[in-house]
């Protein structure tokens, strides 16, 4: 503890001999790590928003649609429609040991009428997983349940802009009734408000979600080519993010035995994979916090160019006092360690006035309205440890030039020097 105050004083009478010159180290250094603590943490902030956007559509889920051939085989031409269906969701269940979860979903258009209101909205017949893999929240009530696919039973759940144009400001409950093109269907579940910034087929809250087998029983798609078993699309998500690749390739395989096309044919399915393009994503931040922080490493380093200067003026300063000590017994080590603490003490000190701004900034912008895409900066573990990583090398390197220059002075040499 002795020895903890004598090195604090130490730096403290270093400081107040270059006022001017240490103000200015101190800055540079807090700075460098406020800039490494802030980069990281926007960073990290942007690409938890673009997982956020991509989390409203679903958590890493790959949609498959319907498509056109660009390759002939086996005799057949290019340029066919492929058009998706039931067996290829049971084959890639049964077949796709790498793809957890796959479901149906069938899109179309129904007139709905209430007792107050009426209009046309999206209908889409689903299966009850479609909740947890499409992110669909329920505020009241329930999502359909398979027995009610199974049987193809009447019952729908309401998006909640579809609910505020049939009911107004009503009392909406499970157990009303809504009429799809004419036929009664029993309200049980209903949607809240949901921010949604990514979607292929609409807004979840103008949909009317309906049992995928009632849908294709009652509300077929007007389409000449429609029978039971067409789907408009399927959506499925890997079972391990590292082998998505894999997994896609098992699909691609399954359907193009399934409808005889080739499964590198760039164009017989399109597909979204929200995976591959989180991915891109995260590359496309990272770099750009990788090439800002090393400009903010830069700054740092040039605080520690100016500690550097402090430590070696200091050395010069103390030179008779680095004789004497050497003169009643003191060592070469003991001299480099004292010098070298002194320097990683004062990078430290001025490293952790960097980083509270840095912290207190950033609490005040994660107080702030959460905007589109930015989840704000968050100031983890890691990037505290980047910060303090890169501030300890450069702080050992600035001061091991001046620590080892005051440990070979020969106390004949110091002693003997005049200012």
């Amino acid at each position: 503890m002795t020895y903890l105050r004598e090195l604090l004083g130490q730096v403290a009478s270093s400081l107040l001999r270059n006022k001017l010159r240490s103000f200015l180290t101190m800055a540079g250094i807090a700075w460098g790590v406020a800039s490494i603590v802030l980069i990281v943490a926007m960073g990290d902030g942007f690409k938890a928003g673009q997982r956020d956007r991509f989390r409203q559509l679903g958590e890493n889920i790959v949609i498959v649609f319907n498509g056109r051939t660009e390759k002939q085989v086996g005799g057949r031409r290019a340029g066919r429609l492929i058009r998706l269906d039931y067996a290829d969701v049971r084959d890639i269940r049964s077949e796709c040991w790498l793809v957890s979860r796959t479901i149906a979903e069938l899109q179309g258009q129904a007139r709905a009428v209430t007792a107050f209101n009426s209009g046309t909205f999206s209908l889409l017949g689903v299966e009850p997983l479609y909740a947890e893999i499409r992110t669909t929240p329920i505020g009241s009530g329930r999502f359909l349940i398979e027995r009610e696919n199974a049987n193809a039973e009447r019952v729908a759940v309401i998006g909640d802009n579809v609910r505020k144009q049939l009911f107004g400001d009503r009392t909406v409950v499970p157990g009303d009734t809504v009429a799809l093109n004419g036929l009664p269907f029993r309200v049980v579940g209903l949607m809240p408000s949901k921010t949604q910034s990514s979607s292929y087929n609409g807004l979840d809250s103008d949909k009317i979600f309906i049992p995928y087998n009632t849908m294709v029983r009652d509300v077929p798609l007007p389409d000449a080519n429609f029978h039971p078993g067409i789907v408009s699309d399927l959506i499925y998500s890997p079972a391990s993010l590292a082998q998505w690749k894999e997994a896609r390739a098992q699909v691609m395989r399954v359907l193009a035995r399934n409808h005889r096309f080739e499964a590198d044919d760039p164009s017989a399915v399109f597909i979204w994979d929200t995976v591959e393009d989180a991915e891109l994503v995260d590359k496309i931040f990272t770099s750009m916090t990788v090439f800002l922080g090393a400009i903010a490493i830069v700054t740092l380093t040039l605080g520690g160019v100016g500690v550097m200067n402090i430590m070696l003026v200091s050395v010069t300063e103390r030179t008779r006092e680095i004789g004497l000590r050497k003169a009643v017994g003191a060592t070469r080590g003991w001299i480099l360690t004292d010098f070298l603490l002194e320097g990683v003490l004062l990078a430290g000190c001025s490293g952790m006035m960097g980083w509270f701004g840095a912290y207190g900034l950033a609490a005040a912008v994660n107080r702030l309205p959460r905007q589109e895409m930015f989840s704000g900066l968050p100031v983890s573990g890691t990037t505290t440890a980047i910060a303090f990583g890169a501030l300890a090398v450069i702080a050992v390197a600035s001061a091991l030039w001046p620590a080892w220059r005051a440990a070979n002075l020969t106390p004949v040499e110091a002693l003997a020097y005049e200012r």
